[in-house]
């Protein structure tokens, strides 16, 4: 995949600027490589200290996604490349222990360097915009998906276009919500998360405006006149701790003006029922529950359906990382999510999701178990064990 982030600075009249990131890798929809996130990270050290610089706006190119997530198929062909990985793969009857076993893999020296590389530049990248000193404005337009909604989420300033679609689809590919999903699907009321988690369930820009997780609905054409608006203001005379609240005052002017374009919530309707279903002591009964919704819509019959279709595992997964970590902070969370997501994808979950809904397109993926029921509970807790001693963990220097 040879994706790219183009950068650019905008001149404005008072001689400052304004910082822009435009993902541009559109064929894949703006999914993210390992050089993009490079690219992303080293633009936004360096502006954060250059004085000239007053605020960063993260877009992308084209109309159909802002970021569908993850380079899922550079990290399916290093797994699917690695011989420590296919040899154990080829074991028959693997047993319990030998899961355990794979998802530590001491002999894969090419899929799990890269998982780690991967997933700890990914995570640096979305906690150095949940903590950015100066403002950041997320345009999203289109898809919004998995590590696209970790780049969007932190932002200071969250735009979404009407066509925006908002997701964390992971559990259909065998994986579980990461890029800090742990921390902000625990920020969302009681069982939201939960929901969102367990069915990959999409969000349109009313819903994420509704659950805070945008600020301002406009419409694509008005970028170009943000852009304008921000090139002619009168920087020089605003003081830096002011530069947020002079963006959100011009952004809620816009949203004013677009409001008539907000689509009609697809969530919102079944909200009680969904906290309803999701606030429960087990897995088991959150799935009854959800089946039991009462509603004929197509959001809700796609919802539900991901129950059936998508990984018993990360489901498991999903359920056990929004109970355990509910009270962990961001920075906690990113450090559990690097070593969880490095051991998912050795174990082969991860593997197994991406080919069947990605490379060969069955759409027949063969989990590792087959039912809720069947999944036994230590691989999931071996998965939650750390790789390392926490002061060896890559991103130990976030807490």
């Amino acid at each position: 995949m040879t994706g790219k982030v183009d950068i650019f600075e905008i001149r404005c009249s008072s001689g400052h600027a304004i910082g822009v990131l435009e993902l541009d890798n559109e064929s894949s929809l703006n999914a993210l490589t390992l050089t993009m996130l490079k690219t992303i990270e080293q633009q936004l050290l360096h502006w954060q200290h250059d004085e000239n610089i007053v605020s960063v706006i993260i877009q992308a190119v084209g109309k159909k996604a802002f970021c569908s997530g993850a380079d899922i198929r550079a990290l399916y062909y290093a797994l699917e490349n690695d011989p420590a990985i296919t040899a154990v793969e080829q074991t028959i009857a693997p047993t319990i222990d030998d899961y355990i076993r794979r998802s530590n893999n001491e002999q894969s020296y090419l899929a799990k360097p890269f998982l780690i590389d991967y997933f700890t530049l990914e995570y640096s990248c979305d906690h150095l915009i949940h903590n950015y000193p100066k403002p950041i404005i997320a345009w999203g337009n289109g898809l919004i998906m998995g590590g696209g909604l970790g780049l969007f989420i932190g932002a200071s300033h969250r735009v979404v276009t009407p066509s925006a679609l908002l997701a964390m689809p992971e559990v259909k590919i065998g994986l579980y919500p990461d890029v800090g999903a742990t921390w902000f699907l625990n920020q969302l009321p009681a069982g939201i998360g939960l929901f969102l988690g367990l069915t990959g369930a999409d969000v349109n820009a009313s819903d994420a405006l509704d659950l805070a997780i945008a600020d301002y609905l406009i419409v694509d054409n008005d970028r170009e006149r943000l852009i304008k608006q921000l090139k002619h203001y009168p920087w020089q005379q605003t003081e830096a701790n002011q530069v947020a609240t002079v963006i959100t005052d011009m952004l809620t002017a816009m949203a004013t003006d677009s409001e008539r374009q907000r689509p009609p919530s697809q969530m919102i309707p079944y909200f009680p029922q969904i906290q309803a279903a999701c606030v429960a002591p087990t897995l088991d009964i959150v799935y009854e529950q959800i089946n039991a919704i009462d509603g004929l819509g197509r959001w809700l019959e796609n919802a539900k359906q991901a129950l059936v279709d998508g990984s018993p595992l990360s489901a498991h997964i999903c359920f056990q990382q929004l109970h355990q970590y509910r009270q962990a902070s961001l920075a906690e969370c990113f450090v559990m999510e690097l070593s969880l997501s490095v051991r998912c994808g050795l174990v082969g979950e991860f593997k197994e999701g991406i080919r069947a809904r990605l490379i060969e397109k069955d759409g027949q993926p063969k989990w590792l178990y087959k039912t809720l029921s069947d999944v036994d509970n230590r691989l999931v807790d071996s998965l939650f064990t750390p790789l390392w001693h926490q002061q060896e963990n890559p991103l130990t220097n976030l807490l």
